[in-house]
């Protein structure tokens, strides 16, 4: 099949997010002004740039109680973020912190989990998480919408890296031992279980 986005695709749920795949999850923690912390996963969500270490994450639409979404509205008002790696081990936490809740809501509380104290930031991180990227905002763009629903992409630099020393062999991030998880199309996740290697092709 082929379709043009703006005139539709006639099927039951829109493909776009089945083809993009799979989409790591920026399980992104923040605070608000008054001190209230907030923790949701992002799907659009990726690292942009190695030196300095710089990621993005981004939210469509609204907060249903208005406004922009907590995480975004967040990171933009205080300057900082934290990306917990989500896991396999994590899956319902993870979910659960997805709920769509007052903005008083605290997340950790709400899916279980344990604040750890950031080194740099104020955000706390997920106790449970084996790793952690602590954030400072770059900047945030107001990408193109359609109606009132906006669409923001929020950009931050690393300034602290967190990894549990059990996934560390040898020098190497144990990939498969912390099972990561990637957002598929639709209500799909994936859980990283098997990878494997090839070197770069010189050119002759």
């Amino acid at each position: 099949m082929f379709y043009c986005p703006e005139e539709g695709h006639g099927l039951p749920r829109n493909p776009f997010n089945a083809l993009v795949l799979p989409r790591p999850i920026g399980w992104i923690s923040t605070v608000d002004a008054s001190g209230c912390v907030n923790l949701a996963p992002y799907s659009f969500f990726n690292a942009v740039a190695y030196t300095p270490p710089q990621v993005m994450f981004s939210g469509t639409g609204s907060h249903d109680f208005g406004g922009l979404k907590d995480s975004i509205k967040n990171a933009i008002e205080t300057g900082e973020f934290v990306v917990n790696l989500a896991t396999w081990a994590l899956r319902e936490a993870m979910n659960a912190s997805a709920v769509s809740a007052p903005s008083t809501v605290d997340e950790f509380e709400y899916a279980g989990l344990r604040k750890v104290q950031s080194e740099r930031v104020k955000p706390p991180r997920v106790a449970e998480s084996p790793a952690h990227l602590e954030c400072v905002v770059t900047q945030f763009v107001k990408l193109e919408a359609e109606g009132d629903e906006p669409n923001t992409a929020v950009f931050g630099r690393v300034v602290g890296v967190h990894i549990d020393d059990r996934f560390l062999r040898d020098g190497f991030v144990d990939t498969r031992g912390m099972q990561p998880l990637g957002r598929l199309g639709y209500l799909d996740y994936v859980a990283v279980t098997e990878t494997f290697s090839m070197d770069r092709p010189n050119w002759k």
